[in-house]
């Protein structure tokens, strides 16, 4: 299926779409389940806070749901049509445009925060439910709350509707549908980005580490006391230094997309050493991260326009602001570590060019 992704891709996606705006229509009609706004009860929680966190904050299912639907059908039709290749006249930039355009509707507009916390605490909670005590006033339940998990289906169905638009260019430009390399290729900004681009990604989520750290530790660096003490009591700063940690480790990951050992294994990895890493179990996690922390910028950038920053909230919000530097930094990275890793392609010559 990874070879063939660009055969199927498209109508997955046309399937994803077609289901969801049904949904849509359900939630029209009085269905239950609305994940948006009015229906999130975590975000309801603190309606002032709903659009700061959410651009869908305050969104009602009679108000949303018809959006959704007719969204849901023309997508559809939009998707099957660039998964057979249509780009009769204005079809051809019409059809990846609009693919771009949900793509980045879906993975950044729609978002915030908590989808990066459902992917980030799954690994952090399965290593320290069994060892610590902090972690068992956290429940597996209040991790997958329904419009957290909706989010995450939406920023993965996100990520397929990019694909399906690069597949689609592939198809009209005269590119290699299976590796995307063009009769005379040449070099590529990515060429000459990528270095820059890996040690922006390596050093842009320091910042938001060592806040997180440093509360951790006993550093309040200002925040409200009586926020910080509650916080302490409930274990927040240990969890918040739990993903801090494990978005250093990834920092230092991200230089394996310019370092030998991200292409070989080093010789420590005992039953891997000497032998080729694939690129796509750097490439995909790059990408996922990606979105992931860009979604999750958008939030922080909202809250910072609308309320500012002051000596005693700065730790909290604008660490999270440079996120959409590391995101963009990241996915840059990502893309260029796969040009230059990329072998020779089995289906066509022009894929030996470049």
């Amino acid at each position: 299926m990874r070879s063939t992704w660009h055969r199927w891709i498209g109508y997955a996606t046309a399937a994803w779409t077609l289901a969801y705006g049904l949904l849509g229509l359900y939630w029209t009609l009085g269905g239950a389940g609305f994940p948006f706004g009015t229906g999130d009860a975590e975000l309801m929680a603190e309606p002032d806070m709903a659009f700061k966190v959410s651009l869908l904050g305050r969104a009602t299912p009679e108000a949303a749901g018809p959006v959704i639907a007719v969204l849901g059908l023309v997508g559809a039709v939009a998707a099957v049509l660039m998964a057979r290749g249509y780009a009769r006249g204005a079809f051809r930039w019409l059809l990846p445009g609009f693919g771009w355009v949900v793509a980045v509707g879906l993975t950044v507009a729609v978002q915030d925060y908590r989808t990066l916390i459902v992917v980030a605490y799954t690994p952090v909670m399965l290593v320290a439910k069994p060892l610590t005590d902090w972690a068992d006033a956290f429940a597996w339940g209040d991790l997958y709350l329904m419009p957290r998990l909706n989010l995450l289906m939406c920023l993965l169905a996100g990520i397929a509707w990019a694909l399906t638009a690069v597949a689609y260019r592939r198809k009209v430009t005269g590119g290699c549908a299976s590796c995307g390399r063009s009769e005379g290729e040449g070099p590529s900004a990515l060429d000459r980005w990528g270095k820059p681009a890996t040690w922006i990604a390596f050093a842009t989520p320091l910042l938001y580490c060592a806040t997180r750290w440093a509360w951790a530790l006993g550093f309040s660096l200002g925040i409200d006391p009586d926020f910080y003490r509650e916080g302490r009591e409930e274990g927040l700063w240990l969890a918040g230094a739990s993903l801090a940690t494990l978005g250093a480790v990834g920092a230092v990951l991200t230089l394996g997309l310019i370092q030998r050992w991200g292409e070989v294994f080093p010789r420590w990895m005992i039953g891997l050493r000497g032998r080729r890493v694939p690129p796509m179990l750097a490439v995909a996690p790059a990408v996922l991260v990606s979105a992931l922390v860009t979604s999750a910028a958008g939030m922080y950038l909202r809250l910072v326009a609308i309320d500012g920053v002051t000596a005693s909230t700065w730790p909290l919000t604008l660490p999270e602001v440079f996120w959409v530097v590391w995101g963009g930094a990241l996915f840059t990275a990502a893309m260029a570590y796969h040009r230059r890793r990329r072998g020779a392609c089995a289906v066509c010559d022009r894929a030996r060019l470049g």
